[in-house]
């Protein structure tokens, strides 16, 4: 029967366009003699391939197990047309690749492929000085170059990018159309030619190609600060090694103390920057080319206001042969961070850069490439084997990931408001949304509405319902609340989401025990957590850990100042049962600040005037830093956890002291972490001359000795024995070795969210997780059979 002709109709969903997969499909099916056809159809591919079945069956296989390393196949669904009449393919006629068409398709989900930095081909293209596309700026081929961001509809077709506006050269067709090239129907295809071109611009003076790149490099070089329009947005770029450039973009750009990304020529140069291991080489070197955070060398050359406060620095490899051309021109390590304002969002569009970024930048470097859709470079660093992503963007979204319960409507989760993210779900793939950042500024409000149209349409996913924070105050609330009615919202407590995100990832519905360590939350009772043990699923979850609570004077304020939160605990901690620090110990600690600062802050906290309580990890971190004197003001998120965590380094030492209480009776009992004898033993210590870093390494010992107690005791009154760890305290690699460490000792699971951000970035994948569970759940018990796609996953 295998030499018996058959014909299959054979449709792949997944990320199987802009990633050469056409092209494979054809090279595959030719090499096995078969006849027929393949086209983009939607966000899918179909192909039609005739011949005898056991060749169909390889070459399904093939399609499956061999895809080009950009694609992601998803699922495959083969059907069988019957043995007789040729379908419209004559035997012998080869395979072919058809036009795309926007015909309907019966995958799940359109996947919009990520951007790819250049591949090693194209960069011994751009600088062998004879070849045709030799310093060209916008060389790429179906393994690599822009997709997410110039992507305006699908079928994935050059017309439906901002490619379209450059007509192909004769050589640029052929290459094109030919089957046996590796730029068959490479749709951002471009040479000097006929594709994109660079320009320079100042108030003084403007010029094109060559001329731009070496003014550019130029004034990169004399110290100057240059707005270089990227992938997804524009980049402010300066010289690493010069201090007064730095100091002058901080102060242009209004950041005066987060740490800035560094990108690099080569790996050579990483290397003399900070430690390189094989994990490291990988993630520079992936086509997702993000920013890696490493521990950065003493001996380094960049200037000292690249990272301040911390002992890691971020770098990257160039993601574009522009990049490529400017690192290698300038040929030292260059600041190369995102173009805005700080809270502000990246600037895309020509006009628009050069009016807000013109107290900024003392020259643009841009081109005539439209960029469709915003995103940032992503961040990710490692701990072993473990790749933690910090913010998911460039190279990774808007990448579908699945879920473990499949929406049986589709839906939209909108994030919490600070490293915001927005997710959609259809059946059960989530598509997240590349970072946005913080809601507070209206112009990221705009982005996110942007983003959230343009990948909705792209997608093919029109949202039923909306899932979003419990917080009544964060602007992704009431933006969800403006525009759904009542019945179609679904509320997800903070920490829920946390470790659902994690659990999701994992695969896992439930049940399971979460531990959700972050800033600051609004619990389900009304008061703000931020260090918590859930035992939970998808559908829901109980407190059955937390850590004891503390006012924060002046709210907000609080959160800006560590030196409030440090009142905060050592004026009114939660009565826990341990005695106060004596008043000698304070005053040692408030000597040299405000007296009268220290009063208006004692009242506010004995009146409870403008004093929330939280349970928060983060805070706990922030009081612990003033009280060691490393951070009394923060300027960004997480600096003075930052600042201790820099200071712990790698010194061994024994926990400082704690103690876990039972707290609350019957079934609201739970087990509490009590911080005062940490925080009091800081204040001893320092005050007797202990070392900042014995006292930085006992303190982080302290927390996680602390938040492995309140599990092991969970599990001991019945909570899952497998863990999920989630919330933006585990972007401390310290914290989370030692947590992490002491689970799996007691002999627990433990998981981390790994694509998924730990910190607020995954809080919209974790309500999507939520939702669909609950929406599924729900139908349920209706009794209506959810939706199940006839289709093969591969």
């Amino acid at each position: 029967m295998s030499g018996v002709r058959q014909t299959w109709r054979i449709e792949i969903s997944g990320t199987v366009q802009g990633v050469g997969f056409r092209p494979f499909v054809h090279r595959t099916a030719n090499a096995l003699g078969l006849d027929g056809w393949v086209r983009n159809v939607d966000g899918h591919v179909i192909a039609t391939a005739a011949g005898p079945r056991d060749a169909l069956e390889r070459f399904l296989a093939r399609c499956r197990d061999e895809a080009p390393p950009l694609a992601l196949v998803g699922t495959v669904t083969v059907g069988r047309l019957e043995t007789t009449g040729h379908h419209g393919i004559v035997p012998g006629s080869g395979f072919v690749v058809l036009e795309s068409t926007a015909g309907a398709a019966t995958g799940p989900v359109r996947h919009i492929p990520a951007d790819a930095a250049p591949c090693a081909d194209c960069l011994r293209e751009l600088f062998n000085p004879g070849d045709r596309r030799y310093r060209y700026p916008f060389t790429n081929c179906t393994a690599c170059g822009p997709r997410a961001t110039v992507i305006t509809g699908l079928p994935y077709d050059r017309a439906r990018t901002t490619m379209g506006a450059f007509t192909l050269c004769t050589a640029c067709a052929r290459e094109y159309a030919d089957p046996a090239d590796r730029r068959f129907h490479a749709e951002p295809l471009a040479c000097p030619r006929c594709g994109p071109r660079t320009s320079w611009w100042t108030p003084e003076a403007a010029c094109g190609g060559e001329e731009a790149m070496r003014a550019a490099a130029d004034a990169v070089r004399e110290g100057r600060v240059v707005a270089v329009k990227g992938v997804g947005g524009y980049q402010l770029v300066c010289d690493a090694t010069d201090a007064a450039a730095v100091a002058a973009l901080r102060r242009r750009k209004r950041r005066p103390d987060k740490p800035f990304a560094v990108m690099v020529p080569d790996l050579a140069m990483a290397r003399r920057l900070a430690g390189v291991g094989p994990a490291e080489r990988e993630l520079l070197n992936s086509p997702a080319c993000p920013i890696v955070l490493l521990a950065a060398r003493p001996s380094s050359p960049l200037a000292a206001g690249v990272h301040p406060g911390t002992s890691r620095v971020g770098l990257l490899l160039p993601a574009s042969p522009l990049h490529h051309l400017l690192a290698r021109d300038v040929d030292r390590p260059v600041v190369c961070t995102s173009g805005n304002l700080a809270d502000e969002p990246l600037a895309i569009d020509d006009t628009e850069a050069r009016a807000r970024l013109a107290d900024v930048a003392d020259g643009f470097l841009t081109h005539d490439r439209v960029i469709h859709a915003r995103c940032d470079d992503s961040v990710v660093t490692n701990l072993g084997r473990q790749v933690l992503t910090i913010r998911r963007a460039r190279g990774y979204a808007p990448t579908p990931m699945r879920l473990p319960v499949a929406g049986p409507i589709p839906a939209l989760a909108v994030g919490a408001q600070l490293k915001h993210t927005f997710t959609l779900v259809s059946g059960d793939r989530a598509v997240t949304g590349p970072h946005t950042g913080d809601l507070a500024d209206p112009g990221t409000v705009d982005a996110f509405e942007a983003a959230y149209r343009g990948l909705s349409r792209l997608a093919g996913i029109d949202p039923q319902v909306v899932a979003h924070d419990l917080h009544p105050g964060y602007v992704s609330t009431r933006w969800a609340a403006s525009r759904w009615p009542a019945e179609r919202r679904i509320a997800v407590q903070h920490h829920h989401a946390h470790v659902a995100a994690c659990a999701a990832e994992h695969g896992l519905a439930g049940p399971f025990t979460g531990v959700a360590l972050d800033g600051l939350g609004l619990g389900d009772d009304g008061t703000l957590w931020g260090g918590e043990v859930l035992v939970a699923d998808l559908t829901g979850y109980r407190r059955v850990g937390r850590f004891g609570t503390a006012p924060l004077p002046g709210g907000e304020a609080a959160v800006r100042a560590p030196f409030r939160m440090a009142l905060g605990y050592l004026f009114g901690a939660e009565d826990l049962g341990t005695p106060p620090p004596s008043r000698q110990l304070l005053d040692t600690f408030t000597a040299g600040q405000s007296a009268d600062e220290v009063r208006v802050l004692r009242a506010m906290v004995d009146r409870e005037v403008n004093c929330p309580r939280a349970s928060s990890c983060g805070r706990l971190f922030d009081a612990a830093a003033s009280i060691l004197g490393l951070c009394h003001r923060v300027s960004y998120e997480g600096q003075a956890a930052v600042a201790l965590e820099a200071a712990a380094g790698d010194v061994a030492e024994e926990p400082l002291p704690w103690r876990l209480v039972r707290a609350g009776g019957g079934h609201n009992a739970l087990w509490v972490y009590d911080p005062l004898p940490t925080l009091t033993a800081l204040l001893r210590r320092r005050a007797d001359g202990e070392p900042v870093r014995r006292l930085a390494a006992g303190f982080h010992s302290a927390v996680a000795a602390a938040t492995a107690a309140l599990v092991e005791r969970a599990v001991a009154d019945g909570a899952p024995s497998v863990v999920c760890l989630s919330g933006g305290c585990f972007q401390n690699l310290r914290l989370l070795s030692e947590i992490g460490g002491r689970l799996r000792g007691a002999g627990l699971e433990v998981l981390v969210g790994s694509a998924v951000p730990v910190n607020d970035g995954g809080i919209s994948f974790g309500q999507a997780a939520v939702a669909a569970a609950r929406l599924a759940e729900q139908r349920e018990r209706k009794g209506e059979t959810p939706c199940v796609w006839a289709s093969q996953d591969a």
